[in-house]
């Protein structure tokens, strides 16, 4: 008897946004956060941060952000690096 997947959570579904966006999740694993996505208004608005996001930090580069911003941000890059 096969097993069916079971439904992907809020949590699992954060995870695998990147991936997502990458474009390399597995097949089974995209249909799963897919049918997530289409029943949950709260991880579509993730998917599409994400997404703007990475379309805007494509843009954007250091000399463009007041230097207060820049600081904040490694400083919090380093808090998230040292917390994991």
């Amino acid at each position: 008897m096969k097993l069916l997947p079971s439904p992907l959570v809020c949590r699992d579904a954060v995870e695998l946004v990147s991936d997502y966006l990458d474009g390399t999740l597995s097949r089974r694993d995209r249909r799963r956060l897919e049918k997530h996505l289409a029943a949950c208004d709260a991880c579509q608005a993730y998917v599409e941060q994400v997404r703007a996001t990475v379309a805007a930090s494509g843009r954007v580069g250091p000399e463009d952000l007041p230097g207060d911003v820049v600081e904040g941000l490694v400083n919090l890059f380093r808090q998230y690096r040292s917390d994991n």
